[in-house]
């Protein structure tokens, strides 16, 4: 296959130069913040959700290049858009109209050509492929030209909203918007799950090749079985490569793999059930293929940077105490919260929380459970701590997995009117008045975005997301373009409470205060 990989020159400098032309925050207004709190939303690009937004980077401004997607050769112009591959055949909702649409972007929940009705936001989309290469690809060196070409998805990757009707586009419209920040790394929800709270990369020094994506080397794309692969149009990605699996390939100086893609925590509650007359609270440690686990992480974390300087945090996840009851149940028994995508159900996502992955919160020693108990915490002890006006300094909360906005699973509006809610509990609480709410995306889910990525290190930055800085010193009304990214988060934290810094936050990347008056 003949690749295209377009330089991005420019990007970061010109991004740099408007970062230099912004009204700097006051020295005090971050002093005033004493409460910090991330909400982490899911799978969601900037373009898909907010791209029809007043004064902002949005669809009207891509180019052709990014528009008109290309075919797996890399140069030929798709006639139309590819097939949705990944729709079931048995989804009450009929996404064939896809396929009849023009190379372009399109509007999800717009009536379309030949009198097709749109799908309402309200409506979950099939998944779309977001793992750590395939992003790569689809990027394209910037060009953003592949994204059909590469998912399972097909030509459902180039739909948007009109997001005007939810409940955080308004917020939007009386906060601060970000649309120029970056999902941390290329891929899925594990790997920026970890940017978020290290920007680091997880690793392992006994990964096995069966679990290690072979890449070809003149391209870093993951190597094909054929030369030529079969076009976008005729059927989609899956079995053309070689092997597209959770591991990089090992690093030749360190000796480590990193592990790139989804797999599960050492800890429970993992998507791997413990062994067989094992310790409930671990994961099966011995278990092969999809369910093999993590070794514990022992990087430095922003709750460890935290901790050391006696600031406390935690991080409240929906369904957390369910999970860890179903988790730790005898590896025979059925697990009901874990991975549950039946409708109404709870579904806890393993991956998505991350500080499950490291040795201090190991819950066989003393030390871990004091950890888990201090930091690890459920949404019913959020919604408790907002109402009593004792967060910590430091919140981060992941919703469950029904509420958010994840495609396949669930819808973008269920979502919203919870994360809106969950935002409208802490301005009714007694410490909105010296409070920062940062909501942001942690990954595009493979959804299209006409922005190009700077260039930082292997890791990424991804694609770009929505990010939103809800506060009482917050600009009113402002579309802040300030080149940022997920470990912009960290950078904010860490300078907000005088934190040792983790080196890979990246310095080229601001630190949010522009978004503060």
């Amino acid at each position: 296959m003949h690749s295209i990989t377009r330089s991005r020159k420019n990007i970061t400098a010109l991004a740099l130069a408007a970062l230099s032309c912004l009204p700097a925050v006051a020295a005090d207004t971050l002093d005033k913040i004493q409460t910090v709190v991330v909400i982490y939303a899911e799978n969601r690009s900037f373009d898909n959700l907010y791209g029809l937004f007043p004064g902002a980077n949005g669809i009207a401004r891509a180019s052709a290049e990014s528009r008109l997607q290309l075919d797996r050769d890399g140069k030929t112009v798709l006639a139309r858009l590819p097939p949705v591959y990944s729709a079931s055949a048995a989804s009450a909702q009929d996404w064939s109209f896809v396929a009849r649409l023009p190379n372009q972007p399109f509007r999800i929940d717009a009536e379309q050509p030949g009198g097709v009705p749109g799908v309402a936001a309200s409506v979950a989309t099939p998944d779309l492929t977001h793992r750590f290469y395939n992003n790569q690809m689809q990027i394209n060196g910037g060009a953003n030209n592949l994204f059909a070409a590469f998912s399972e998805a097909g030509g459902l990757v180039m739909g948007y909203y009109d997001g005007s009707g939810m409940a955080m586009w308004k917020l939007a419209r009386e906060y601060t918007l970000a649309d120029n920040f970056y999902m941390g790394a290329f891929g899925g929800s594990f790997l920026n799950h970890f940017w978020l709270v290290c920007a680091c990369t997880p690793s392992s020094a006994t990964a096995s090749a069966s679990r290690t994506a072979v890449i070809d080397p003149a391209t870093g794309w993951l190597a094909l079985k054929t030369p030529q692969p079969a076009s976008a149009l005729s059927s989609g990605p899956n079995g053309l490569f070689q092997r597209d699996s959770t591991f990089a390939p090992k690093d030749a100086s360190s000796g480590l793999s990193y592990a790139v893609n989804t797999i599960q925590p050492p800890f429970q509650p993992s998507g791997t059930p413990p062994a067989a007359g094992g310790d409930p609270r671990l994961a099966n440690p011995a278990a092969g293929g999809r369910a093999t686990v993590l070794p514990a992480q022992t990087a430095k974390t922003i709750g460890d940077t935290l901790s050391a300087k006696g600031v406390n945090w935690a991080w409240y996840s929906g369904a957390w105490k369910a999970a860890l009851a179903d988790g730790t149940q005898v590896a025979a028994a059925p697990r009901t919260v874990i991975y549950n995508e039946a409708a109404g159900a709870a579904n806890f996502r393993p991956h998505h929380q991350p500080f499950n992955y490291f040795a201090r919160f190991d819950p066989t020693t003393v030390k871990g459970l004091q950890e888990r108990a201090a930091h690890l915490k459920d949404y019913a002890d959020l919604q408790a701590d907002i109402a009593a006006g004792q967060l910590p300094a430091v919140v981060f909360y992941k919703p469950a997995g029904n509420l958010d906005q994840h495609p396949g699973y669930t819808d973008v509006m269920s979502g919203d009117a919870h994360i809106a809610a969950v935002v409208a509990q802490l301005q009714a609480s007694p410490q909105w008045k010296h409070m920062a709410i940062i909501v942001a995306y942690d990954e595009n889910g493979g959804f299209w975005d006409h922005a190009a990525p700077p260039k930082a290190d292997r890791w990424g930055p991804g694609t770009r997301i929505p990010a939103i800085v809800i506060s009482p010193y917050a600009r009113r009304g402002y579309v802040d373009s300030t080149l940022s990214d997920t470990t912009s988060i960290i950078r904010f934290i860490t300078r907000r409470f005088g934190l040792e810094a983790l080196p890979g936050a990246r310095a080229m990347m601001g630190d949010l205060s522009s978004a503060f008056e």
